[in-house]
């Protein structure tokens, strides 16, 4: 990438992080992204999908097999309701309690290098499809896009995304086998009993025992119900109950989060879940109610654009394969489950100091730019090339 390139695609990212646009509320940032496609030549655009989406598509002629292929490259957009820590920050962001926390802000950037440096390349043919996809961040933002008919009013073959990796060296990227993020799902389970006097508690049927017991035996699923050779996570994260000090109340709930790597451990989770629930409530005289809410899949790399994403990120940067997999969800998973694709992690250096994702003090490394917008234009290329 030249320096002019990599120098201007800078200034873009750090005007997105001082500018952020929370989860269902990236216009700007959509019309930022518009204003720039428009800048590096790009005409073929269209706005307003799923929500704030937008569908950017470059097309050259056929010169070989390639001509007839097409492919998609994503970047989420939205940032996170946080409010910025590190005040000195030139780009800090200037709206409070908003913030690029998980580097969607860097992903949109990288996205419009490679616009750029593939508008520069005349060695491929085909279509590109440019897809910048809003709300990410649990917002639902892939489904919505295909609900409005991404795939069909903008076909590709293939799709490829990825994610900054604070940890992993920067610039390196990781290929995961299959499993790259997991699934997730929310879980609500409400104990009705029967309050009374905190004095008088044989005059009560008490939800707080109820959830006691719950939290210990639900934490234990993953424990002693899943086969230790799988990966899955049972965390119950808010506990409510009660007004006063010296009463009973007739209703307790916990909340929480359940992640897999694989379907049946997750259809494992929500049946132990329930049993426990129902049984627990039996033997204290109290009734549940569950409400298991899935969420994102598993993201999954489909083998053939594995390799495909193997080979383009090797003829940019070290490749690393040897990484688990994170037990973090990604919308992207969406987008999988109707194209074969891959999704590969770009490592954007340490994450000590509150460098990691979702910190309060977490920024994009700018550095990591040529790289992500070099592996993007590889793989779309590559992808074209029938490889």
């Amino acid at each position: 990438m030249n320096p002019d390139l990599q120098s201007r695609l800078t200034l873009w990212r750090r005007h997105l992080h001082a500018n952020p646009g929370l989860t269902l509320d990236e216009g700007e940032t959509a019309a930022f992204v518009v204003e720039k496609l428009r800048e590096l030549g790009v005409t073929e655009i269209e706005t307003g999908i799923g929500g704030h989406g937008v569908v950017a598509t470059l097309r050259r002629a056929a010169t070989g097999a390639g001509g007839n292929r097409s492919v998609g490259l994503r970047a989420d957009m939205d940032a996170l309701p946080i409010q910025e820590l590190d005040e000195t920050l030139p780009h800090r962001s200037r709206k409070p309690g908003v913030m690029h926390a998980c580097g969607h802000d860097g992903h949109t950037t990288a996205l419009l290098g490679a616009a750029a440096l593939l508008l520069e390349d005349q060695s491929w043919s085909g279509t590109v499809r440019l897809v910048f996809q809003p709300a990410e961040e649990g917002g639902g933002g892939a489904r919505h896009m295909i609900r409005d008919g991404l795939f069909q009013r903008f076909p590709m073959d293939r799709i490829f995304g990825w994610h900054n990796w604070p940890g992993l060296e920067a610039g390196h990227i990781a290929i995961h086998e299959k499993a790259v993020m997991a699934a997730g799902s929310r879980f609500d389970i409400v104990f009705e009993g029967h309050a009374g006097h905190a004095a008088l508690p044989h005059m009560t049927r008490d939800p707080m025992l109820g959830a006691g017991h719950a939290i210990v035996a639900l934490q234990s699923i993953v424990a002693r119900g899943v086969d230790p050779l799988q990966s899955a996570v049972v965390s119950v994260t808010i506990a409510e109950a009660g007004s006063a000090g010296n009463q009973i109340s007739s209703r307790a709930r916990l909340h929480g989060t359940a992640r897999w790597l694989d379907e049946s451990v997750g259809e494992l989770i929500e049946a132990r879940m329930r049993e426990i629930a129902h049984g627990i409530a039996a033997a204290f005289g109290l009734t549940a109610e569950v409400e298991f809410r899935r969420g994102v899949p598993v993201t999954a790399n489909h083998p053939a654009e594995r390799e495909t994403a193997a080979a383009a990120a090797a003829s940019v940067t070290t490749i690393r394969r040897d990484l688990p997999p994170a037990m973090t969800g990604e919308d992207f998973s969406w987008f999988l489950n109707e194209v074969p694709g891959a999704f590969v992690w770009i490592g954007n250096g340490p994450a000590d100091g509150g460098r990691e994702l979702h910190h309060p003090a977490y920024d994009f490394n700018d550095d990591v730019l040529p790289a992500a917008s070099s592996y993007l234009a590889a793989v779309a290329k590559r992808s074209l090339g029938g490889e």
